[in-house]
C-alpha cells in the first residue's frame, strides 16, 4: 500500500468493503479521500461479482466531513463540493445495496455519507453531529441525502443546533437503522450483508430503483451554489479558522 492511499478495498464472497483509512486525519474528505472513493464505488459497481457494498472505517473517527485543512481561502474546487455530490449520488442511486458502518464519530459530510447508504448500522460508540452552522456554514449538500431519511423536526432541530448525538437517537432519528453495542458491530454487519445478499440483484436493484423514487432532495445544482457561497463567507472562512486554532468563533457570544 503506497503511502497516498487513504481507501482499503477487499471483496469477499459477493461483498466489496470500502474501508475509510485515513485515521490520521480523522478519515476527512480530502482530495486523495474522495478521488479514490469515487474509483473504488466505480469499480465495484461495475464488478458482476459484487452484490453488496460495505462502507467501513479504521480508527475512532467514522468520518469528520470535509478536510478543513484544504479549505483556505474559500476556493469550491478546494472544499469539494464539486464532486462530493457525485459520490452522494452514485451511493444514492447505485443498483446494489450499500451499507454503512459507524463505530466512532461522524460529523457533517460524514454524517451525508452514511445517510446516502441504504442501511447504516452503528456501535454504541458511533455520535453524529450537523456541525456547520458552527462553522458558519450550511449543511446544503448533505441535506440532499439526510432529509429524505429523518424524521422532520428532529432533522430540524439538529441542523439548527449543531449538538453532538448518539447512535440511540439517531436511530429514532431516521439516520441509524441498526443500532446495536461496540461488540456486536461486525456481527450485525455481517447478518445485514448476508441478508441483502440473499436477494436477486435484478430485482434488489428494481426495489432500490422503487424506493428511491421520491429522489433526492432538492437540486444539487442550487445545493453547490448554497454551499460554495457559504464556504467563501466571512463568517465560514471565520468558522473554518477558529476551528482551526481551536478557539471559540467571533460570534460566540462571551460571558460578561
Amino acid at each position: 500500500m503506497s503511502d497516498d492511499t487513504v481507501l482499503q478495498v477487499s471483496t469477499s464472497r459477493g461483498v466489496a468493503t470500502l474501508t475509510l483509512d485515513s485515521p490520521a486525519n480523522r478519515n476527512a474528505l480530502s482530495r486523495a479521500m474522495r478521488a479514490q472513493l469515487r474509483t473504488a464505488l466505480a469499480d465495484v459497481l461495475a464488478d458482476d461479482g459484487v452484490r453488496v457494498v460495505v462502507l467501513d472505517h479504521t480508527g475512532r473517527v467514522f468520518c469528520s466531513g470535509m478536510d478543513l485543512s484544504e479549505a483556505a481561502g474559500g476556493q469550491a474546487e478546494a472544499q469539494g463540493v464539486r464532486e462530493f455530490p457525485e459520490i452522494l449520488e452514485t451511493i444514492w442511486r447505485s443498483p446494489k445495496p450499500v451499507l454503512a458502518v459507524v463505530r466512532g464519530p461522524a460529523r457533517a459530510g460524514g454524517v451525508g455519507l452514511a445517510a446516502a447508504c441504504d442501511v447504516v448500522v452503528a456501535g454504541s460508540s458511533a455520535t453524529f453531529a450537523f456541525s456547520e452552522v458552527r462553522l458558519g456554514i450550511v449543511p446544503a449538500v448533505i441535506s440532499a441525502v439526510v432529509l429524505p431519511r429523518m424524521v422532520p423536526h428532529v432533522a430540524h432541530r439538529l441542523m439548527l443546533t449543531g449538538e453532538a448525538f448518539d447512535a440511540a437517537a439517531a436511530a429514532a432519528g431516521g439516520l441509524v437503522d441498526v443500532c446495536v453495542s461496540d461488540d456486536e458491530v461486525d456481527a450485525a454487519v455481517a447478518a445485514q450483508a448476508a441478508a441483502l445478499a440473499a436477494g436477486a440483484p435484478a430485482a434488489l436493484a428494481e426495489t432500490k430503483r422503487l424506493l428511491r423514487a421520491g429522489g433526492l432532495r432538492g437540486s444539487f445544482d442550487d445545493l453547490l451554489e448554497l454551499s460554495a457561497r457559504f464556504f467563501a463567507s466571512e463568517e465560514g472562512q471565520e468558522g473554518i479558522a477558529a476551528f482551526r486554532d481551536k478557539r471559540p468563533a467571533r460570534w460566540v457570544p462571551t460571558a460578561d
